[in-house]
């Protein structure tokens, strides 16, 4: 029977947590469900989906002066289409993103299989209206701007060589005007708002609680309906 996958949303503000938190839950489920169970989530992140950038943008985006936090930098369309692709039983190919260079990795795709969960982590993956209604389950991470910058500093100058300058200049006239705009906005399509994180383990266990629900009483197409309690505890708050 085809599978029909349970689609989750994780946005929040850049460096506030959301790749962890999904590695978190993953994590949680698979010592909590058993190794079955966590090997049928997906995360896929949405930077693979950035529109392709002419040399002179990368470098401009290199000296923080380029806007990768706006909505024309993501390619919704095909972010879409890709996720309509799974939820109607296919397999899709993803090009995978090299954050340091701020390009795809030429000539590697990811082949990605649908499965019972698939976690899509973004910052703006709320912002677009027909992907945001895709979503079954729809979760903010909520952390504080200082927290933020801190994190994108030493990410940014430890691990790709980034000059402190470059980066300063960069969250002032675009990562930060960007959240404030863009990403933040959508905080109140969040069906679960996760205040610190990661470090919210309360957050973090009910979430996977209600995945390990969800997987247990999974429906499938062939089903009318999903039984009672799957359908009490599909859209928690």
């Amino acid at each position: 029977m085809s599978i029909v996958p349970f689609l989750i949303g994780v946005a929040g503000g850049p460096c506030s947590g959301k790749s962890t938190v999904c590695q978190k839950i993953v994590e949680d489920l698979q010592s909590t469900a058993g190794a079955d169970q966590a090997s049928l989530v997906t995360v896929i992140p949405m930077e693979n989906f950035y529109k392709p950038k002419t040399i002179e943008q990368r470098e401009m985006a290199i000296r923080g002066n380029y806007n990768l936090d706006h909505p024309d930098a993501f390619d919704e369309k095909l972010l879409f289409q890709t996720l309509q692709d799974l939820l109607n039983g296919k397999t899709v190919q993803i090009a995978r993103y090299n954050t340091g260079k701020y390009e795809h990795v030429e000539g590697i795709m990811d082949t990605i299989a649908p499965v019972p969960v698939i976690i899509i982590e973004g910052i703006l993956i709320f912002y677009f209206p027909e992907i945001r209604n895709l979503f079954q389950m729809k979760l903010f991470v909520d952390t504080d701007a200082d927290t933020r910058l801190a994190r994108r500093v030493l990410r940014d100058m430890k691990q790709h060589g980034r000059n402190l300058e470059y980066v300063l200049a960069g969250y002032k006239n675009y990562v930060k005007p960007s959240f404030e705009d863009f990403c933040l906005p959508t905080k109140k399509y969040a069906d679960v708002i996760i205040p610190r994180g990661a470090d919210n383990h309360v957050a973090v266990d009910l979430i996977v609680q209600h995945m390990r629900d969800f997987l247990k009483y999974k429906p499938r197409k062939s089903d009318s309906q999903p039984p009672a309690e799957h359908t009490a505890r599909a859209r928690p708050h």
